[in-house]
């Protein structure tokens, strides 16, 4: 048996601690904040409750498998799962709406032909097969197995089947990123194209420099679904919490490590702020890259061959909103209202300044759960808007998104009781991460540009866990990230994944 020292307690930090105390391991989690669940909090007010980071989810099997391998016991007896339908409504510039089924390819092409005009489908649908080709080359690579050593396959060798369109005497038209993915291929509707560059919006990501592969982004939700849990998201973050505590993970709170002690040129356990040391056989860092490397200052976690850590990416804009007046039956629980001028929000988001742009993309969540608001009287709404590393949000910039979401919900400010703002600041604050960035998942191809620092480091016996390591940011990923540093530490450096 093992004693291991997990910091922080995320969702990656926490699936890793569950799985290592089931294989029999003494596994202790120090938090510096007061809770758990990271990036996956909540904020509660006058009886509404919200989510502070996600507020869906995508292949819920991680967690199931997860719940399953510490526990035998279905994800679904331990927090209640809803397919959301629609899965999401689009608003495109022109007013132009579309609601896309849950987890139905032909029912989204048949949509598609209804909204935006016949031969839209066929498009998206051949968009989404090539885009199954992308997701079968890369999802064990990318997401149930440690990054390879000769990471640089991954990087070099684009897995999306980019179409090629043959041009008499002038040099053949292909793609190597997602935007002009869809300029190529979705026949010129500038509504698919919106469409399709929103996945990588909502990552994080620029379309305009995020490779072909990213068409797995839009593959996963629309192939796999998208599902509500009763009570937020943060009622997921409690039950992987109680199961650890079930199965005797130990967890202390507000217990910053203020550094990981070394032995022998091998972790050998945290030393908390308080000064008191806690030794260890292992170290599981849950934590942002310069957080990390804070810890160990002057010691080299990576390798020249190594990926390089992913630290200067987009944050993000949360908005609560208490609403008074009960929420209509047939409103969608996500709608994406995209913004009038894409070029100008590219612009704004990804051109190094910090000013929030003038008519951002804004997503509107709207729960169809009773036990987020004090009664049935009242709706809780959360807006939320990818904005830049850093960026100083303004009360005009507020006024300008509550605008903006009233395209998704009419009437939506004549119902306001008020509203809370989440900003860069209050996210770098509570992760760590330099300007509030928010980690992206791992894409193969642009040279590894998109790819995440291995879970292994330099230090023996000291692993990352957690969105900023592999295999990246979201929920899944996230827990998969647990998955993978624990079997690195059960089955050791020659653990090449679930099978």
């Amino acid at each position: 048996m093992a004693r291991i020292a997990v910091i922080g307690a995320g969702m990656g930090a926490m699936a890793a601690a569950a799985r290592l105390a089931v294989a029999g391991h003494r596994v202790a989690v120090y938090e510096r904040a007061s809770t758990y669940g990271g990036a996956l909090g909540g904020f509660a007010r006058d009886g509404f409750s919200f989510d502070t980071g996600p507020g869906l989810l995508q292949l819920p099997a991680v967690y199931r498998d997860l719940f399953i391998k510490t526990g035998k016991e279905p994800l679904e007896d331990a927090v209640g799962l809803t397919q959301v339908e629609p899965a999401v409504r689009h608003v495109f510039a022109d007013g132009t709406a579309v609601d896309l089924p849950n987890a139905r390819r032909g029912g989204t092409a048949d949509a598609l032909d209804a909204a935006l005009g016949k031969g839209s489908g066929s498009h998206w649908s051949a968009f989404m097969n090539r885009a199954r080709e992308a997701w079968d080359r890369t999802r064990r690579p990318l997401l149930e197995e440690p990054l390879w050593p000769n990471w640089r396959i991954l990087a070099d060798r684009e897995p999306y089947p980019v179409v090629v369109r043959r041009r008499m005497l002038r040099k053949d038209l292909s793609a190597t990123t997602l935007s002009e993915v869809a300029a190529l291929e979705l026949g010129g509707d500038p509504r698919l194209v919106a469409l399709l560059e929103q996945y990588a919006l909502a990552s994080g990501l620029d379309p305009r420099t995020a490779p072909a592969s990213a068409a797995v982004l839009p593959y996963m939700e629309q192939t796999f679904g998208t599902w509500a849990v009763r009570g937020g998201m943060r009622e997921l973050a409690r039950a992987v919490y109680e199961r650890c505590l079930q199965r005797k993970v130990e967890f202390e709170f507000d217990a910053p490590v203020a550094r990981i002690v070394e032995k022998d040129g091998r972790a050998a356990g945290v030393e908390l702020a308080g000064g008191r040391v806690v030794q260890a056989d292992f170290v599981v860092a849950g934590v942002a890259p310069g957080v990390l490397e804070a810890l160990l200052p002057g010691r080299a976690l990576r390798g020249e061959d190594d990926v390089a850590p992913q630290s200067a990416l987009p944050s993000r804009l949360t908005m609560f909103l208490a609403l008074r007046g009960a929420r209509p039956g047939d409103a969608p629980h996500r709608t994406v209202v995209h913004a009038a001028d894409r070029e100008a929000e590219l612009a704004s988001l990804f051109g190094g300044g910090t000013a929030v742009a003038e008519r951002p993309t804004v997503t509107v969540l709207r729960p169809d759960d009773a036990s987020v608001v004090p009664d049935p009287d009242h709706e809780a709404v959360t807006l939320m808007v990818t904005v830049a590393r850093g960026a100083r949000v303004t009360d005009a910039d507020v006024e300008r998104v509550i605008d903006a979401a009233g395209q998704a919900a009419p009437g939506l400010r004549d119902r306001l009781l008020w509203h809370e703002v989440r900003t860069p600041s209050d996210v770098a604050e509570a992760t760590g991460a330099d300007g509030g960035s928010v980690p992206a998942p791992a894409l193969a191809a642009a040279s590894g540009r998109f790819l995440h620092s291995s879970n292994s480091t330099l230090v023996p016996g000291l692993l990352a866990v957690g969105g900023w390591s592999h295999p990246g940011g979201g929920l899944p990923h996230a827990g998969m990230s647990g998955a993978l540093a624990a079997g690195l530490i059960v089955e050791g450096p020659d653990f090449r994944g679930s099978q």
